[in-house]
């Protein structure tokens, strides 16, 4: 619980309301930074490896050491020397004062800063996908059982031809599919920026070295696979391609788009009181209106989800503005768009699950809807009939349209239900196919293959 001074500030509701733990984890100054120590610890044990004056006691001091931060110390310093690197270079020296001379040896400030960035964007995905799965598992089981249930579709959300309460989830379902791929091929893709030097040319340790080139490939081969990456970037200059950021941020706003457009349909579900998201038993709808139970999170998602939509326009105009080698516009723009770009996916989805296992469906109200529009579908499948039974195609075609305008005034016009169905039965020209009637209104002939496509989704979900 913050303290009454910490209430005087600002605080992210990302982290301070929404986010998990393990995001907020990811993404926070004890993880950062001790990630640094530990670059550092794998850029004196690879140098050591390779033939430097490092001893083991210089790198059993910092692997003690790895943890215990004095953040205290860290700010003093950073206020001292304007530096953030170099502020944590000399704390972490002075609780190491045998390794302090080889600390950051023949680095730069981005060989720990853009190779931490590139490890909360592996970790972050990683935490991500869990959670995505677990969205596609819960809405899987929704579809199953409403594979067969038909409810109106929209088009123009105007009433159009039916399909079934899964299949609807199916749309779903393929676009969330997609996003799995997405953040996959975005975690695989990424590579360890490495062991680079000042402006990517690896000229420091090919000095430390003494002109070994083969030396300097296996210390960023090594370094790189301590850190859990199997590969590194080829060519960089003093920061990888912030075309890498775009890639990333791309992945999680097109994520946004796909929930969004769930969310929405969901919300517009709800004003049709067909479906609705869970409702609590002590949950307040409105502070005016007590009867309301508003879709309180699937708004939540949508809000969120413009917030993740805009954020990659950030890495967008970064990466187009970076000069020759590096520039530090860049730093703090990162510092904002990369965390809350995945803070913003990860209560998404957590907020999408929770929705997901508590989808309610009203079919008495579905089939009330249906029941109003379906006589209106119907219209071709009974020319049909008075076909087959001997009638003419244009003169029934006739008769229904001037039934239909009568029927559609009287729902437009009066507010009453829709009788086109009425006056078909009481209409003596369509006696030969009264009996056909009941089965021509099935609601189950106009789904089409709706049940059918559920299945081919489900083999592409679990066995693709």
């Amino acid at each position: 619980m913050a303290g009454a001074e910490e209430m005087k500030k600002y605080r992210s509701p990302l982290v301070s309301r929404y986010a998990s733990k393990e995001m907020s984890y990811n993404f926070s100054d004890k993880k950062k930074f001790t990630t640094w120590r530990k670059l550092w610890i794998f850029l004196a044990k690879a140098e050591k490896a390779l033939g430097l004056p490092i001893t083991d006691a210089q790198i059993a001091e910092m692997e003690s050491h790895a943890e215990d931060i004095d953040f205290a110390m860290a700010a003093e310093e950073e206020r001292k020397l304007r530096h953030d690197v170099m502020a944590h270079v000399h704390t972490f020296a002075h609780c190491c004062p045998t390794a302090a001379p080889i600390i950051h040896l023949g680095a730069t400030s981005c060989y720990v800063g853009d190779n931490t960035d590139l490890i909360a964007l592996r970790d972050g995905f990683n935490i991500l996908l869990p959670k995505l799965a677990r969205v596609i598992d819960r809405l899987a089981n929704f579809a199953e059982e409403y594979a067969d249930l038909p409810t109106l579709g929209f088009t123009h959300f105007q009433p159009a031809q039916l399909t079934t309460v899964g299949k609807r989830a199916c749309l779903w379902l393929q676009d969330l599919v997609m996003d799995v791929r997405n953040l996959e091929r975005a975690r695989d893709d990424l590579r360890f920026r490495g062991v680079k030097g000042t402006t990517g040319t690896q000229a420091s340790f090919l000095q430390l070295f003494q002109g070994d080139h083969d030396k300097v490939v296996e210390l960023d081969k090594m370094v790189t696979e301590m850190a859990g990456f199997k590969k590194a970037y080829l060519v960089t200059g003093q920061t990888y391609s912030r075309k890498v950021d775009i890639d990333c941020l791309s992945r999680l706003a097109s994520l946004g788009a796909s929930v969004h457009k769930i969310c929405t349909d969901i919300r517009l579900l709800a004003n049709l009181k067909e479906i609705e998201e869970p409702f609590e038993k002590e949950q307040i709808g409105s502070s005016a209106m007590p009867y309301k139970r508003n879709p309180m999170r699937a708004e939540r998602c949508c809000s969120l989800a413009r917030h993740l939509i805009a954020l990659v326009a950030d890495p967008l105009q970064t990466a187009s503005v970076q000069w020759l080698e590096r520039t530090l516009d860049d730093s703090a723009n990162r510092r904002i768009s990369l965390p809350e770009s995945f803070l913003t996916a990860d209560i998404i989805l957590s907020t999408l699950q929770n929705i997901t296992e508590g989808l309610v469906v009203y079919p008495k109200v579905i089939e009330r809807h249906i029941r109003h529009e379906l006589p209106f579908m119907a219209t071709e499948n009974i020319i049909m009939a008075i076909v087959k039974a001997g009638g003419n195609r244009q003169e029934c075609h006739e008769k229904i349209r001037v039934l239909s305008q009568e029927a559609a005034a009287v729902v437009k016009q009066e507010g009453g239900d829709n009788d086109l169905l009425a006056r078909i039965q009481r209409d003596p020209y369509f006696a030969p196919i009264l009996g056909q009637l009941d089965a021509l209104l099935d609601p189950k002939t106009f789904i089409g293959r709706a049940p059918q496509q559920f299945v081919f989704l489900f083999l592409l979900l679990f066995f693709r």
